[in-house]
């Protein structure tokens, strides 16, 4: 007898002009089950899922709920369908309270009184408690820690009624705690009859979480098969079509004079707020230090300062020997720091231009870019041409708009412009965030060539095995102090994650 699946995918094409995203694809999820979508930046499983639930069409193919077939054309009908997806990037407003953004849409919802308002937020409170998502329902989004503000997303949709739940790259910006929280409520859902999706990179997480596993790869579908008979290594074979190398050995290193030093800084954010308190850190020559710490704790603040984007207050940078010029970013280039930012296509690459142009956001005024202000364009080409090989950014021509690069290759353009500027320090913020395991080694053995040839790195990441794996030094980071200094050799991730969560005794818990 066929099995009825509650989610059915059948032969989905999907065409972006000439591009296939999509070729032919079957896909199929049970009722009360966790299932991983596995593949690599741009095999076509966030294309699939945003089909799923509205944002796109497919070109050809079928999409059966329950056995029936759907016609999904837009979000609303994805919902109506009880179809929810909860994205990387969330989609509150910020300046209204969690309550208001799970009822936001709801006819006439502002506009019932106080009363009709509080027997709302009463029932959300129940539902987050059913889930263990219990978040202060009455803050601003803004006032939320980024773990609260995913509970936020997940909440609302299941308070539309979804029994079938998307979620892209959940962990990405939690705790270790957090994160098993959240798998705590993915069980809880699949115990509630619910079908999870989860698209994630992290193996670990898909081996620890989901029950059935799919894995595509250009575009198609290539296997699929229950998580008890797999492992992660024959999971990131069958994403690249290879075995997957070991990441790049971490040599001792003898160290190196101090390169940079932070005394006593204070920045202040937008609201006000000190961001930053009376800060202190090093990075000496040749070493990566890491910066662990959960979102919103001052990371972004960190690199903003160092990098020139952000005046501090008080205190004192120093750089190669020399004072930082405070707020300057052609100032901090000049001085050897170079940057990936935590948003690649907000603050890192225009994505509406093509190669040759990001690349020479930082060295345009070179004599060997532009003569008396006039780009050297066939000098510049050869130059791009020379960086996408070396750097093995796969694109179809120079000219593509970076934005329809896929994200290991967005993050792959934008390593090649900063380091081609020899830097002595990099700072990299989130460097592997939304990326596949293979796009993940290869940033890895980026920043391990770094450090190897006596160049310095700041790595500020949330990912706690890739901060121990890759760090000569552990920085925690809490409420904008480091609260903890562990060598290499000190750090594991319980000890670390309770420093994030702000509990000071992790030093006696860990014994």
């Amino acid at each position: 007898m066929h099995e009825t699946y509650s989610v059915e995918m059948r032969q989905i094409v999907k065409h972006f002009g000439s591009v296939i995203a999509n070729d032919h694809v079957d896909f199929h999820a049970k009722r009360g089950q966790i299932h991983a979508l596995l593949g690599e930046n741009g095999a076509g499983k966030s294309t699939m899922m945003c089909m799923l639930s509205g944002v796109y069409r497919p070109t050809s193919g079928d999409i059966l709920l329950h056995g029936e077939l759907a016609k999904i054309k837009s979000p609303k009908d994805a919902m109506r369908h009880g179809i929810g997806m909860v994205f990387q990037n969330f989609r509150l407003v910020q300046t209204l309270t969690a309550a208001e953004n799970i009822i936001l849409g709801e006819k006439s919802s502002f506009w019932r009184g106080s009363k009709w308002l509080n027997n709302k937020q009463q029932e959300i409170e129940a539902l987050a408690q059913q889930f263990g998502l219990t978040f202060p329902v009455n803050r601003k989004v803004w006032q939320l820690s980024v773990g609260e503000q995913q509970r936020v997303e997940i909440v609302k949709t299941l308070y539309r009624g979804a029994n079938i739940i998307i979620l892209d790259e959940p962990t990405s910006v939690l705790t270790p705690g957090e994160a098993e929280q959240l798998f705590e409520t993915l069980r809880h859902m699949k115990s509630e009859g619910k079908t999870v999706i989860l698209t994630t990179h992290k193996l670990k997480e898909v081996m620890a979480v989901s029950d059935h596993i799919s894995v595509m790869r250009k575009g198609k579908l290539i296997h699929s098969i229950e998580s008890t008979a797999t492992d992660e290594r024959e999971l990131a074979k069958l994403m690249v079509g290879k075995v997957i190398s070991e990441s790049h050995p971490h040599l001792p290193r003898e160290k190196g004079e101090r390169l940079l030093d932070v005394r006593e800084v204070d920045v202040f954010a937008e609201q006000g707020r000190k961001s930053l308190d009376r800060i202190s850190l090093h990075v000496n020559e040749g070493e990566i230090v890491g910066v662990a710490g959960v979102a919103g704790n001052g990371q972004k603040e960190l690199a903003e300062m160092l990098t020139g984007s952000k005046v501090w207050k008080r205190g004192s940078i120093t750089f190669n020997g020399n004072p930082l010029r405070n707020g300057s970013v052609r100032a901090a280039i000049e001085a050897g720091i170079a940057h990936v930012p935590e948003n690649r296509m907000r603050s890192g690459l225009a994505g509406s231009l093509g190669i040759v142009d990001n690349l020479l956001f930082k060295s345009y005024r070179l004599p060997a870019r532009s003569r008396l202000g006039i780009l050297r364009i066939s000098k510049n080409r050869a130059w791009s041409e020379d960086l996408v090989k070396q750097f093995d950014v796969r694109t179809s021509s120079l000219d593509t708009p970076v934005q329809q690069l896929s994200g290991g290759n967005q993050q792959k353009l934008l390593f090649a412009r900063e380091i081609n500027q020899q830097p002595l320090l990099m700072i990299a913020v989130h460097p592997t965030q939304g990326l596949d395991v293979g796009a993940t080694q290869g940033v890895h053995r980026l920043l391990g060539d770094l450090r190897d040839n006596g160049k310095s790195v700041l790595l500020i990441s949330e990912d706690l095995d890739e901060v121990i794996q890759l760090s000569d030094r552990i920085l925690v980071i809490f409420n904008g102090q480091i609260v903890a200094e562990l060598s290499r050799e000190q750090a594991d991730s319980e000890k670390i994650g309770m420093y994030m969560a702000g509990l000071r005794a992790a030093e006696e818990v860990a014994g």
